[in-house]
């Protein structure tokens, strides 16, 4: 090989290694710009996992809300609150169509300012000196709008100034132009909600950024889906709310109701000095209503005085049905004679309305006021039913204002007695009980509660199995028997005298025979049918006080049939009073448990009530009591 050969053979081999070198580096070039684009497409999908992370929270945080029976505004607003924070938007809120005496209008009933220290909505304020739920705002005139809402479909824009000025027409356009570009906002998304398939109201987002992917517009469209969920349980959870505190037949405030937010109104009306009226309201004539015309005919009148009722009250008024066709009405801050105003207005727009067949109706109502009448609740709604039956016995259709409770001394008749049995040992009953409760009556001020506690003290020292409570349900069941059989305050004032002290003469008989498990001897049966009479005679007779309720407790055990102890009278013969206290005693026996047998179910007591009807009590006291006990009383 020559010289030339020699170098022609390395050039050759020169140029091999040069394209192998150059082979390799183009390898690592591709190399290298493949690992490029598979870290920028790592980084691209790392961030839409945290964004679909957080959109998965977010849903997650409104299952929650959902489940949290929390009303609806606050649902709403965490809602929103969540797309700023959790989602980066700027800001959100929700509009709802609102309809008053002044029109229609929108309104903001939800905004991500609300819970946030939120930069955007500082802004705002700087810049329009209002928050934005103060204006009453109208839907843009925007045909791609209106089209979206009309058809429920989503729709973005970057035209915020004609949007904002069109929900606020008084804003100047220079204004909204420079908050836009301070605030850095660029678009906007409109995403239409409906609840039971109607138009709730729509979701505003605003962003920074000028486009928004499909993904996220997905994710909005199921993120409002959550919303429409929301807004259905929320609705759902209200409609409980409302079936537990409303009478279904009228729609006004049930016993519940009425009977926890006196309560709630004694206290405001305590700390601010300021007294409170209690209306109370009977339909007049309704058996006759019933017999001539139907039951049917019955709730269509009571659902008229309902309907009175709402269009005479305050929105700060609380109308309820208290139970058949008795109503009460509280009227915060209102006295006597205000009280006695309302309650003309109230009669008067009765007696005007005309119902089919019925034709004209009317009812009787009484009228008493906290801190005027009384200071204690249940005294001051028995002094209202007192002067509401005042009107009944003087010709119904009339309003009576009631008497002060300082001339209403039933209470402390049934005080002074029970401190005259006590202190004078009239009953077996240990030293220190019989002090102690001696003590109770002597501090107190004539008060329900107290008298009642001590009457069930005394029950409970000769039957054990006696119901904390149960003296009180007595005498509140009486009272409403009572008003059936139209008795006087002076009737029913003795009546409630006697439940409290018609068992009393229990005391003087054995413990051992009250709790005897086996059956009772002739001699046992003699002994408990003499209670009565030991009660009235021995215990009661000497105390000047109660001899009118005497033969109220000597006759409380006779049967209507004749078969009673311990005269064997019968039917009429027997004061309504005593009849009253009879079937009220057995049917709360019924209800206590006896070493003979298991305490029974309300329905089973009912169900012997009306069994032993027209033998042990009349059948028509045996109808008004299971009335009372199932739909008074609830």
């Amino acid at each position: 090989m020559g010289f030339f050969d020699s170098i022609k053979n390395f050039k050759n081999k020169l140029d091999q290694v040069e394209s192998s070198v150059y082979s390799g580096r183009q390898s690592l070039l591709e190399v290298y710009e493949r690992n490029a684009k598979l870290e920028a497409e790592i980084k691209l999908r790392t961030k839409e996992l945290d964004r679909a992370n957080r959109q998965m929270l977010t849903l997650q945080h409104i299952w929650d809300m959902m489940n949290s029976s929390k009303p609806l505004s606050s649902v709403l607003n965490a809602i929103v609150n969540s797309l700023q924070g959790d989602l980066g938007y700027l800001f959100s809120f929700i509009v709802k169509q609102v309809s008053d005496d002044t029109g229609t209008y929108l309104q903001v009933v939800a905004s991500s300012g609300k819970d946030a220290d939120l930069k955007i909505n500082n802004m705002f304020l700087q810049y329009f000196n209002c928050d934005l739920s103060d204006y009453r705002m109208q839907f843009p005139d925007i045909n791609e709008l209106q089209d979206a809402v009309k058809n429920n479909k989503i729709y973005q824009s970057q035209d915020l100034l004609n949007l904002v000025c069109g929900f606020v027409p008084a804003f100047k356009r220079e204004r909204v132009a420079a908050f836009l570009k301070d605030a850095n906002i660029k678009s906007y998304i409109l995403v239409p909600l409906t609840s039971k398939q109607v138009h709730f109201g729509s979701l505003l987002v605003f962003s920074s950024r000028e486009d928004i992917g499909s993904n996220e517009l997905n994710f909005l469209s199921l993120f409002a889906k959550q919303i429409e969920l929301a807004i259905t349980i929320a609705d759902l959870f209200q409609a409980v709310k409302e079936q537990a505190i409303t009478d279904g037949m009228t729609g006004l405030y049930n016993r519940r109701y009425f009977e926890e937010f006196i309560k709630k109104e004694a206290i405001r009306s305590e700390r601010q000095k300021q007294k409170f009226t209690v209306i109370g309201l009977d339909l007049d004539h309704l058996k006759q209503i019933n017999d001539v015309y139907g039951h049917n005919y019955g709730d269509i009148a009571i659902k008229a005085i309902a309907e009175v009722l709402k269009s005479n009250a305050r929105s700060i008024d609380v109308a309820a049905r208290m139970g058949g066709e008795e109503f009460n009405l509280i009227l915060p801050g209102v006295d006597s004679a205000g009280g006695l105003v309302a309650a003309e207005r109230i009669r008067k727009a009765i007696e005007a309305v005309e119902l089919e067949k019925i034709g004209r109706i009317t009812a009787s109502l009484g009228v008493a006021t906290y801190l005027e009448h009384s200071d204690d609740i249940e005294e001051l709604l028995e002094l209202t039913d007192q002067a509401m039956y005042e009107s009944k016995r003087n010709g119904r259709n009339r309003v009576t204002l009631a008497k002060p409770a300082y001339e209403t001394s039933w209470q402390e008749i049934a005080v002074n007695t029970f401190i005259d049995i006590l202190s004078k040992h009239r009953i077996p009953m240990d030293e220190e009980t019989s002090a102690l409760l001696t003590r109770k009556l002597q501090e107190m001020n004539i008060n329900n509660e107290k008298l009642y506690q001590v009457a069930d003290a005394l029950v409970t020292s000769y039957n054990p199995e006696h119901a904390e409570g149960g003296v009180k349900e007595k005498v509140q069941l009486a009272s409403l028997l009572a008003k059936r059989f139209d008795l006087s305050k002076e009737d029913v004032d003795k009546l409630k005298i006697a439940v409290l002290l018609y068992d009393i003469g229990n005391t003087m008989l054995p413990r051992e025979l009250l709790r005897k498990k086996e059956p009772l001897t002739e001699d046992d049966k003699l002994s408990i049918k003499q209670h009565p009479v030991i009660a009235a005679r021995e215990i009661l007779k000497p105390i000047s006080n109660v001899v009118d309720i005497i033969p109220i407790i000597e006759k409380h055990h006779e049967n209507w049939n004749g078969t009673g102890y311990p005269n064997r009278i019968a039917g009429d013969e027997i004061p309504i009073e005593s009849q009253i206290i009879l079937i009220i005693d057995s049917y709360f026996a019924l209800l206590e448990k006896r070493p003979y047998r298991e305490a029974m179910s309300k329905e089973e007591a009912l169900k012997i009530i009306e069994e032993e009807a027209d033998q042990k009590w009349s059948d028509k006291l045996a109808k008004e009591f299971i009335g009372i006990v199932r739909n008074d009383l609830g």
